[in-house]
């Protein structure tokens, strides 16, 4: 169930010390879900969930797919001029103005003064569900509250990297600080960084890996392919994982399964210090041959011999990696 394009990226990971995951489709299923829908100025809450999944069904992102699936089959206008903003949101021209659906991030760059709705937007963020706020450049309309739910397994398979030596273990995401908490205190997760835009997930990892010595970045979506890249050893999610994220990792796991992880961490360890012991083995044995050399102890037909069981050797000791990995 895991795809490691490399020995290379085998033996990185088994000096790896340190691992940053993205939030969404990765500690998370990546299928939310809209919970609240709230109105501004008067909006009626069905018309506001028509016009931002107008916006968003031209969007790729999870979050996008949820306010599309929330406003079923009812008719969406027509969106022209449709622009992703990353790591902000979405726009696009409905009936000649132009329409936004997006973060906190998004209507502060624009100007928009959000004072007024703080304490309803805290409310839904402190639940742990991330708000997307629907206007113009000239007033806010709403805000539709989506929730993702955590993988089963997640909890589970982060105990597991720490019972595999990884000591420390952090989470990036594009959504807000009072969000973040709440996921990383659900996990028991070292640090998270919030609000992250996909160069600020740059910086994260190069930090991260300047601290221990290198980081491997666990990530699914277009956005996190640069942090794929830069990551000591990039990993993605085989089946949630958008094309780039695939094509940027070094390692997939087929299954989506965050278990797996743990599978690869022991694996690469175990590889390392087979490597470490074939290569002490026959450095020292071919030592030890040369100096019964100089001695007059070995003659040719030995030292044939002693390197054809050294070859012997370290084949069987290197194929104890089939073995089982409880």
């Amino acid at each position: 169930g895991v795809l490691i394009k490399g020995g290379a990226h085998l033996e990185h990971m088994g000096r790896i010390q340190a691992l940053a995951f993205d939030k969404t489709g990765t500690l998370t299923v990546g299928k939310p879900v809209v919970t609240d829908v709230a109105t501004f100025n008067g909006l009626a809450a069905d018309e506001l969930l028509r016009l931002a999944a107008a916006v968003e069904k031209w969007s790729e992102h999870p979050l996008a797919q949820a306010i599309v699936n929330k406003a079923g089959d009812a008719s969406l206008r027509p969106v022209t001029k449709f622009k992703a903003l990353i790591g902000r949101g979405a726009q696009g021209d409905i009936d000649g103005r132009t329409v936004l659906v997006g973060n906190r991030r998004l209507f502060e760059e624009i100007g928009q003064a959000l004072a007024g709705y703080d304490k309803q937007l805290t409310q839904l963020e402190q639940q742990g569900k991330t708000v997307m706020l629907v206007g113009t450049e000239q007033q806010v309309m709403g805000a539709i509250a989506v929730a993702d739910t955590l993988r089963e397994n997640s909890a589970a398979a982060l105990a597991a990297l720490r019972t595999a030596g990884v000591r420390n273990m952090a989470m990036l995401t594009g959504d807000n600080r009072r969000v973040a908490a709440a996921i990383a205190d659900q996990l028991n997760i070292d640090a998270f960084y919030s609000e992250l835009l996909p160069e600020d997930k740059v910086a994260v990892v190069k930090k991260i890996a300047g601290e221990y010595g290198g980081v491997a970045m666990v990530g699914d979506g277009v956005n996190d392919a640069p942090a794929l890249a830069t990551a000591t050893v990039g990993i993605a999610m085989g089946v949630a994982g958008s094309d780039t994220a695939l094509e940027t990792a070094d390692i997939a796991l087929m299954a989506d399964d965050l278990s797996k992880l743990a599978y690869v961490m022991k694996l690469s360890r175990r590889t390392v210090r087979i490597i470490k012991q074939n290569v002490t083995f026959s450095l020292g044995l071919k030592l030890l041959f040369v100096l019964g050399n100089f001695a007059g102890l070995v003659n040719l037909w030995l030292a044939v011999l002693a390197d054809t069981g050294a070859a012997l050797l370290v084949t069987l000791n290197g194929m104890r990696l089939a073995r089982k990995i409880e």
